[in-house]
């Protein structure tokens, strides 16, 4: 029960700290810009003819790309910069416990952010009669997918005070996970490896776990997949964060 409330009283803390700058606030208006664009300019919303949200999630993968580590990148490196790591790691808690409550506090402002997207999903609905079965889980799959990135963002936010090299690795990473089952990636991994290598290959891409979600397919393989990355990731982070304590 101490262990659930420290962690509540970190994620309260962080996710305070969000809206305590104008920062949160831009972020959330140049999302739901971005997510405008791809989804009406970009994603040819209207042109499609479909009562359907393909075209708002399909680019999600790449809009979350540079969003998700601009919002994972200060979780530790601020701590560091600051020199306050110490003194939150001083404090009657454990590493895990801090981890997971600064996890949280930036999954629930992404969760907020993806939240604020119903316009869309209203728009749909006015002009067709979508299956909002295959919608809800578009939005969970969205939702772990941001997670992954975030959890991947905190790892790369432990190795450095400098958020913009925290940034760059995290886009890097992230980028590795995309075009693990990028479809061009694939058809030219085809010209020089086994079929089964291929599969493997592409097994570990956010695309291939994350088109089920897309298509209302809610699979536990894709499921643990997201939940894997994330658990990995904030494994390692305690690991790095440990590391240095000792050092």
């Amino acid at each position: 029960m101490n262990a659930w409330n420290n962690i509540k009283a970190i994620t309260k803390r962080e996710l305070g700290g969000y809206f305590t700058s104008p920062i949160a606030y831009v972020f959330l208006i140049i999302f739901l810009l971005l997510t405008g664009f791809f989804t009406f300019t970009i994603g040819n919303f209207f042109e499609r003819g479909e009562a359907s949200l393909v075209s708002f999630f399909t680019w999600h993968p790449w809009l979350y790309l540079f969003l998700v580590p601009a919002v994972g990148m200060r979780l530790w490196s601020e701590e560091r910069r600051l020199g306050t790591m110490e003194l939150l790691l001083t404090m009657p808690l454990t590493t895990w416990q801090a981890i997971v409550g600064k996890f949280l506090a930036s999954w629930l402002f992404l969760a907020l952010a993806l939240a604020l997207t119903f316009p869309v999903w209203i728009t749909v609905n006015m002009l067709g009669s979508p299956d909002n079965g295959i919608i809800a889980a578009g939005y969970v799959g969205s939702l772990f997918l941001a997670g992954s990135y975030l959890a991947i963002s905190c790892m790369t936010s432990a190795l450095t005070r400098n958020q913009v090299i925290s940034f760059i690795l995290s886009v890097v990473i992230c980028l590795f996970f995309i075009l693990a089952g990028y479809t061009p990636v694939t058809d030219l991994l085809t010209r020089f490896a086994s079929p089964v290598v291929v599969e493997v290959v592409a097994s570990f891409s956010v695309m291939t776990h994350f088109e089920g979600f897309q298509r209302g397919v809610i699979d536990l393989r894709d499921f643990l997949f997201f939940a894997s990355v994330i658990g990995f990731a904030l494994f390692t982070t305690g690991v790095i964060i440990r590391s240095q304590r000792a050092g």
